[in-house]
């Protein structure tokens, strides 16, 4: 089998998520590093036109978007499923995969963890503390929710990893 090679920054959650499930399947792959000042340049959209990451090579196939690469590796290499059977368990899978990407990433993530982690580690900028305080409220709700949909499970979408662990672990 090719050896899968993931282009993006480490500190992205969706880059790690990918990492996560290759791990998962135990298979090999190497991360070429996207630096942040090569982000939306030349060479990151002859990868990805819209400048995002991550994008996985495998072999002579590309293919960008996490929920895309996600599936991808599950079809591919089918052991340990990564997705359920069950049709509740499915939907669940989905509903929390588009919590990720629609609320908290975007409400939550993106301005805490930036705010905190990403800018003044990797930026050398201050926290924003008034935006901070601002995601607050979003951050509750997510994880409420989220905390709420788990109940007593032991993962998000019943009782086996799936997809869903692998895009939310990285962001929380």
């Amino acid at each position: 089998m090719n050896e899968f090679v993931i282009h993006g920054h480490p500190a992205s959650p969706f880059l790690r998520s990918v990492c996560l499930a290759l791990e998962e399947k135990r298979a090999p792959y190497r991360i070429a590093r996207l630096e942040v000042s090569e982000m939306r340049g030349e060479v990151h959209r002859n990868l990805h036109p819209f400048g995002r990451i991550p994008i996985l090579e495998h072999g002579d196939y590309r293919l960008y978007e996490t929920q895309a690469i996600l599936r991808y590796i599950d079809v591919i290499i089918p052991k340990p499923a990564l997705q359920p059977t069950d049709p509740k368990a499915i939907g669940r899978m989905n509903q929390i995969i588009g919590i990720n990407d629609w609320y908290l990433f975007p409400m939550v993530a993106r301005i805490i963890v930036f705010h905190r982690v990403v800018g003044p580690l990797l930026l050398g900028t201050m926290p924003d503390e008034s935006a901070i305080a601002a995601a607050v409220p979003d951050a509750s709700l997510c994880l409420g929710e989220l905390d709420r949909l788990i109940g007593d499970q032991s993962f998000l979408a019943g009782e086996q990893l799936t997809l869903a662990d692998l895009m939310l672990a990285p962001q929380i």
